[in-house]
């Protein structure tokens, strides 16, 4: 699969080169892919806002004191992230080729200037939910910086995995810690157009659909979508108790499609 010519973004090249040249070299020929995920496969990468999300799948047989090596070999600042932060997941290749509910990492680490820092090597210690959801995206749309074609490599989970996935994610929205307002509707509206058509939709495209057909909803995602535009620190505030009802409306969209879910399924609607 060849890369779109716009595709990664030109600000970003010479940092995925370097992050590829320094995890061949600490993962060797272990390594099978590297893949550019989040906003970067959908296009919609914003600088100075989004993250610069990366899978990487490795053979199961890579000594585990590499892992370690390859997190300080790519944590920032002994390698200068450009954007707001990398969020990076390294798979066994034996996990990632099925279909999965479940964390399955080897290494998940943040970095960067605006993203607070961490690293894990137990899936024990994260929610699943985010994991299912970027292997979702990757095996749609995951785009190839090294190595094996993304579905060789990355099995798409069940979609009733996805869902429940779905549910998580609009608990934690709605819990809002950490999450800038902005982020957390336009991942509502994409969680919604998701149900609609289970595809992934960049969320400004998703905020688009949503803001077209809920006309209730329309004001604040316009707003999230101005606010978008600007740095993380100069997010727009949204009313809170507006966020709220929305994200409360995006739960039961996701709670319908379950419901379709598991009728589909020869079991009872929930």
């Amino acid at each position: 699969m060849s890369r779109p010519d716009d595709l990664p973004p030109r600000e970003l090249r010479p940092y995925l080169d370097e992050l590829v040249r320094r995890t061949r070299a600490v993962c060797g020929p272990h390594l099978l892919s590297v893949l550019a995920v989040g906003s970067l496969a959908l296009g919609d990468y914003r600088h100075g806002r989004s993250d610069v999300d990366v899978t990487v799948v490795v053979d199961p047989a890579l000594p585990r004191p590499a892992l370690p090596d390859l997190a300080a070999a790519l944590a920032h600042p002994a390698l200068t992230c450009p954007a707001a932060g990398l969020e990076l997941v390294a798979y066994p290749a034996d996990f990632a080729a099925r279909p999965s509910g479940g964390a399955g990492y080897l290494l998940d680490l943040n970095t960067g200037p605006s993203l607070p820092g961490r690293t894990s090597y137990d899936p024990r210690e994260a929610p699943a939910f985010w994991y299912v959801l970027d292997r979702s995206l990757a095996h749609q749309s995951g785009l190839p910086l090294f190595g094996r074609p993304v579905r060789e490599v990355i099995a798409a989970p069940e979609r009733s995995d996805v869902l429940a996935a779905l549910r998580a994610s609009v608990r934690e929205h709605t819990d809002g810690e950490g999450h800038v307002a902005d982020n957390r509707v336009l991942n509502g509206c994409r969680s919604v157009v998701y149900c609609r058509t289970g595809r992934w939709f960049a969320k400004r495209r998703a905020a688009e659909v949503i803001a077209a057909s809920e006309e209730s909803f329309r004001p604040l995602v316009t707003d999230a979508l101005r606010s978008f535009e600007r740095p993380r620190e100069a997010a727009l505030t949204l009313p809170g108790t507006a966020v709220r009802d929305f994200l409360a409306w995006v739960a039961d969209r996701v709670d319908d499609a379950v419901g379709a879910e598991a009728g589909t399924d020869g079991g009872p609607a929930q």
